[in-house]
């Protein structure tokens, strides 16, 4: 089978293009020599043209049907077939004129696609082979000789024609084609460069998860010796209520640690075994701010849909439930109070904006904010991780996550999602 990454590749594409020229070039080399046929203006090897063409066609029906292949174009690949180009083309030309045709600049065209699409190696290599055939053009010909009277002012006629036809030709296909494929590549470079970032990201999001596995396997035994030294301490201090409390107090808050543990490294098995309900925008952001508000009871906020027509319905996973906790959170760390939240939708995205009042982002770290382990929330205040998976888990599901700072003070923050989320 065909793989997408394959079809949609830039020499794939551009191979396609230059056959489409080959077979234009081809209708239009067949329609001339047609031309000059029925008017008998000029005594051709028809024969010897003919089989030229043949082979042209040849090698655009054995290139279609190639590119039905699974096999990858390489630039080698194509830096051959543009070489075909050439000795097709100086084949013809020696049949008909050699270097006095005007169609003898037509050597550019292939060059040109050659610098546009392939290393200067191959450029170079194409440039070589023109240039000596263009020499060689100069020596052996099979020369013009028109038949009838005026020969000298009808052969000087059809090459300003040529010439002129020629130029439009070549201008066409540079200025169509050539663009195309350049731009094919710098679409391809781009998709490059995005994949290297996700693979940079996933290596990230790997050590983070390395990170917490380890810290939750050596952080097991201190918590457990300290529960037990609770116990005792409870046991020698029972007379003492007020110690009793703080002492019970220190006790809920090791269990709390105990089954946060507990949960990060059963995390991944609960999420396959957990169900992904169905349900639509607002039901998700009223579940989640009522969650968040049970952590956060010092803030305050309002929310506003502003959709037009029905929410729309969606099958969020967990992980970006917890990335609209983790912004919510960032909100309110920078200001609890008076929190504006919003929801939006239209027929294809969903955008939740979150804006606090806080001291917003300085514009000196602002291209560092997500980054992992860096956090502007000082020390033993956070350790810079939020913002980062949440951006991971929002990508993952084909949206974004952008911060902007407000004139009048504080901080937006917008998230953008699809309608349909991908299940984890």
């Amino acid at each position: 089978m065909i793989t997408p990454v394959q079809l949609l590749s830039a020499s794939r594409q551009n191979l396609w293009r230059l056959t489409f020229i080959r077979l234009l070039v081809l209708a239009a080399q067949a329609g001339a020599l047609g031309f000059a046929y029925q008017s008998d203006l000029l005594p051709l090897p028809w024969l010897s043209l003919g089989m030229t063409l043949c082979v042209s066609l040849g090698v655009c029906l054995l290139t279609a049907l190639r590119l039905r292949g699974p096999w990858p174009v390489t630039e080698l690949e194509y830096a051959v077939q543009l070489g075909c180009d050439l000795l097709i083309h100086s084949a013809l030309l020696y049949y008909s004129g050699g270097s006095t045709n005007p169609f003898v600049s037509y050597y550019l065209v292939p060059l040109t696609i050659a610098a546009a699409t392939l290393p200067w190696v191959y450029s170079m290599l194409l440039s070589g082979l023109a240039l000596s055939g263009y020499t060689a053009l100069l020596i052996w010909y099979h020369p013009l000789h028109l038949s009838g009277n005026h020969q000298e002012a009808t052969l000087i006629s059809l090459h300003l024609f040529g010439m002129w036809l020629n130029f439009a030709l070549s201008a066409a296909f540079i200025t169509f084609f050539v663009v195309k494929m350049a731009d094919t590549l710098r679409r391809q470079d781009q998709l490059r460069a995005q994949r290297h970032e996700e693979s940079l990201r996933d290596q990230q999001l790997l050590a983070v998860a390395t990170q917490a596995a380890g810290a939750a396997h050596e952080l097991g035994t201190p918590l457990a010796t300290i529960s037990v030294l609770l116990k005792e301490l409870r046991r020698e201090h029972r007379n003492d209520p007020s110690l009793q409390d703080d002492l019970a107090l220190l006790q809920e808050q090791v269990k709390l640690c105990k089954d946060t543990l507990q949960q990060l490294v059963r995390a991944a098995e609960a999420d396959r075994r957990q169900s992904v309900v169905e349900q639509t925008a607002i039901e998700w952001l009223e579940t989640s701010l009522n969650r968040w508000h049970l952590m956060r009871p010092e803030a305050s906020y309002r929310y506003r849909l502003v959709g037009v027509g029905a929410p729309p319905r969606l099958m969020p996973p967990a992980d970006l439930t917890q990335a609209l906790l983790n912004l919510l959170n960032n909100a309110a760390d920078a200001c609890p109070d008076k929190l504006d939240i919003q929801l939006d939708w239209d027929h294809q995205w969903l955008v939740l904006g979150i804006r606090d009042r806080g001291a917003g982002v300085p514009l000196a770290i602002a291209e560092q904010l997500g980054r992992p382990f860096f956090t502007t929330k000082g020390k033993g205040r956070g350790f810079g991780l939020g913002l980062f998976l949440t951006q991971a888990s929002v990508a993952r599901a084909g949206g974004t996550v952008k911060l902007y700072n407000l004139e009048e003070g504080g901080t937006l923050t917008e998230m953008k999602l699809p309608h349909a989320f991908a299940l984890p």
